[in-house]
């Protein structure tokens, strides 16, 4: 789960800063759509790829079936390109290195990452732990991601406590939101419309998907019908969100 879910667990990182910069002080509504699509729609869908592709292929292979000879394998090749291109964007956001802002800066040259030195060390070092064994990446994203829940708990419990000690904040947001948006149905069609901009770590369902072949299932399976296994992936699916 910490394995495959290390994509999505990353986003509670940059998450607020990207739904700041596109969504203003509509920011938390729009996170609130990007939750509720996450869990009745990405989250649904994935289950009945694990039920399609239980090989470990996912939806990939199930749109190559749909569309068959070149047109599969162009679409096959634009999903790659966007799999790849997610992934740079990931790596960079994650990797880059925030600073204090001065009086002069605004707010998207202060959220920009920049290039850092020990950045691309440990990527080096995650890359070296892959080649190692995929039983030691997984010790080290259990560790890892452990921590990382726990820090993330850390900033929600001094958030929450920021707001209750200062409840004008609270207030002064809802006037905000009534002042830029007029009403509550714009406000949430606008929260729908800047839903692209916030979902980058959707993109894990598929390495969920993906592995599978190492989910563990029931003695009874088989290769034509491995319930346990698909069952026991769809446990996996819905324990990392």
């Amino acid at each position: 789960m910490c394995l495959t879910g290390v994509d999505y667990f990353s986003t509670l990182a940059y998450q607020p800063s990207i739904a700041f910069l596109a969504a203003g002080t509509l920011a938390p509504l729009a996170t609130l759509v990007l939750i509720i699509l996450t869990l009745f729609g990405a989250l649904p869908m994935y289950r009945r790829v694990a039920e399609m592709s239980p090989h470990g292929q996912g939806s990939i292979l199930i749109l190559e079936q749909l569309f068959p000879r070149w047109k599969g394998k162009v679409i096959v090749l634009c999903l790659l390109g966007f799999a790849a291109t997610d992934f740079v964007i990931t790596i960079t956001t994650v990797g880059g290195r925030r600073r204090r802002p001065s009086s002069r800066e605004s707010v998207d040259a202060v959220l920009a990452p920049s290039p850092d030195g020990p950045d691309l060390v440990l990527l080096v070092i995650l890359g070296l732990v892959f080649l190692r064994g995929f039983r030691e990446a997984i010790q080290l994203a259990v560790v890892l991601v452990v921590t990382y829940l726990g820090l993330n708990l850390v900033i929600l419990i001094a958030g929450v406590r920021v707001v209750w000690h200062h409840p004008q904040l609270l207030n002064n947001w809802q006037a905000s939101l009534l002042h830029q948006h007029g009403n509550p149905a714009m406000m949430a069609a606008m929260a729908v419309i800047l839903f692209p901009k916030l979902a980058l770590g959707l993109s894990g369902f598929e390495t969920g998907v993906a592995v599978m072949p190492l989910v563990r299932g029931d003695a009874t399976d088989s290769e034509d019908d491995p319930t346990g296994r698909i069952r026991n992936t769809k446990k996996l699916l819905t324990r990392r969100r």
